[in-house]
C-alpha cells in the first residue's frame, strides 16, 4: 500500500512509503478487536467498590431479645442486614476486572484495527513533526494544514518526543503515542492516524525481518 509523505505544511514531498499488506491490508477480524478493546477498558477499571458487611458496620453486638417466648421472630443484633443501617448481603468487593488475552489475539486485533484505518483512507504520513518547544498553537496549526483538525487524531511516533507530548495535552481531539505502546483501543478510538515517516519505515523493516 503506497502512501504519499506530506510535510508539516500539508504538501506532498514527492516521496511515498510502502505500508506492508500483511499489516494494513488483511481482512479485519471484528471479534478479536472487540476482545482487545474490552480487555483494555476492563483493565482501566479501578475495582475499588465495596460495601460493609454486618461484621463491619457500627452497632451493638447484643442479641435484641431472647430466642423464644416473645411471640416474635428470632433476631440477632442490630447489625443484621434486615435492619436499617445493618450490613449488606452479597455486596460488591474490591476486585480486578482485567482478564488475560493471548499475545497472538492482541497482535491480530491491532493489525485488524490498522487495516480498518487503511481501508477508510484514515492514515496520514508526515515526514516529521519537529517542535522547538511545547506549542499547542503550532501543533493545532499543523493539524489544520494536514486537514485533520476537525477529526480525532492519533499521532504515532517512533520514539518519545517531549515537545509533541506536551503540545497535545491541551488539544482535546489530538493524542500522541509511541509505536511500541500503541494498542487496539487507541487505533479504533481515533478518526485518523498521523504516522511519521520514520514510524512507517519501522513497519516495513519489521515485516521484512519477519
Amino acid at each position: 500500500m503506497q502512501v504519499d509523505v506530506l510535510n508539516i505544511k500539508g504538501e506532498k514531498t514527492g516521496r511515498t512509503v510502502e505500508l506492508p499488506q500483511e499489516v494494513f491490508g488483511i481482512e479485519p477480524n471484528d471479534h478479536v478487536i472487540y476482545l482487545a478493546v474490552k480487555q483494555y477498558l476492563a483493565a482501566r477499571r479501578s475495582g475499588t467498590h465495596k460495601v460493609k458487611t454486618r461484621a463491619e458496620v457500627q452497632g451493638a453486638s447484643r442479641k435484641l431479645h431472647k430466642q423464644k417466648g416473645t411471640g416474635g421472630s428470632r433476631k440477632g443484633n442490630i447489625r443484621n442486614p434486615l435492619y436499617k443501617g445493618g450490613g449488606t448481603i452479597f455486596g460488591p468487593k474490591p476486585h480486578a476486572y482485567d482478564f488475560k488475552l493471548n499475545r497472538k489475539v492482541k497482535d491480530l486485533a491491532k493489525i485488524s484495527a490498522l487495516s480498518y484505518k487503511a481501508k477508510e483512507s484514515a492514515i496520514v504520513v508526515v515526514e516529521d513533526i519537529n517542535l522547538e518547544a511545547p506549542k499547542t498553537k503550532q501543533l493545532v496549526d499543523i493539524m489544520g494544514k494536514l486537514k485533520v483538525a476537525d477529526k480525532k487524531a492519533l499521532i504515532v511516533l517512533p520514539e518519545y518526543n517531549d515537545n509533541v507530548y506536551l503540545s497535545t495535552r491541551n488539544v482535546p481531539n489530538v493524542a500522541s503515542t509511541l509505536l511500541a505502546d500503541i494498542n487496539t483501543y487507541e487505533i479504533m478510538n481515533a478518526d485518523v492516524l498521523v504516522i511519521t515517516e520514520n514510524t512507517a519505515k519501522i513497519f516495513t523493516e519489521e515485516e521484512a525481518a519477519a
